[in-house]
């Protein structure tokens, strides 16, 4: 009973891990460029009682052996990349990927970062950052006297002034892609950090490379799908219910075996 009872409990553990995942998808669920994680389940090690193929009698063997599972654990929690549906905002600084491809970001003590989210604003030297104020690389500043900014699907941007008749061009935005992008480490802000299982930054221009292109006034929604999160939610609580029910069985079971034991 005592087996059984660390079993189960591996088992609840696991999924209180995966009603944690759901819940963060669940949260998350208005936040630009997010893309929702499922966690990933494995088997711990068997107990062996028969071996298959050992000997049963002196002619026969057993076709097959008697393993004894002790219980499951979460060994990854799996980002899922598709795309995100793609918003309407009309504000040009807004920018969203559609494919492959992440934005690069410089973070205040200077290490790089990638995301999704292309919420973009002007700081106050007319430089192209994110919400928090991080700079994007390419740096790209906007003259103060622009009257208004293009950016073209392959990332160039360009403005108008009162003293241009023509757009002048002022950079262009890079992106840059990953071989195992799910190897990448999220770290809040919607920035993720480049890791070896990722592998290096392959930075390329939007449109060339297997690279996404760059759809002004668009913003790309999270790709959580909720209507799926809440059936796996209640499939989870469902079996943290059964979990609790074995639980109870085995506690109810080493209470009686306690109460002959005491009565001997």
């Amino acid at each position: 009973m005592l087996a059984a009872l660390e079993t189960i409990g591996t088992g609840l553990e696991a999924v209180q891990t995966q009603m944690d995942s759901i819940a963060n998808n669940i949260s998350n669920v208005n936040t630009y460029g997010y893309k929702q994680s499922l966690p990933v389940f494995e088997t711990l090690l068997y107990q062996n009682q028969i071996q298959p193929g050992a000997s049963s009698s002196g002619d026969t063997l057993y076709p097959s052996g008697m393993d004894l599972g002790t219980g499951v654990k979460v060994a990854a929690e799996v980002p899922v990349l598709t795309q995100g549906n793609l918003t309407q905002t009309s504000n040009p600084l807004d920018v969203a990927i559609q494919g492959n491809g992440y934005f690069q970001v410089l973070q205040p003590d200077g290490q790089l970062a990638y995301t999704r989210d292309g919420a973009f604003q002007l700081n106050q030297n007319g430089q192209i950052v994110t919400a928090d104020g991080y700079q994007v690389l390419p740096n790209i500043t906007v003259p103060p006297n622009a009257t208004s900014v293009t950016i073209a699907a392959d990332g160039t941007i360009s403005v108008t002034t009162p003293t241009s008749t023509n757009a002048v061009v002022i950079g262009q935005i890079q992106l840059a892609n990953f071989i195992n992008a799910q190897g990448l480490q999220p770290v809040g802000q919607n920035l993720y950090l480049a890791t070896t299982s990722s592998g290096p930054a392959i930075t390329g221009t939007p449109e060339t490379n297997g690279l996404g292109s760059i759809n002004q006034g668009y913003l790309e929604d999270s790709n959580t799908n909720v209507v799926s999160s809440m059936v796996d939610l209640i499939s989870a609580e469902r079996a943290y219910q059964l979990g609790t029910d074995v639980a109870q069985s085995a506690g109810s079971e080493l209470g009686y075996l306690a109460q002959m034991a005491a009565n001997a």
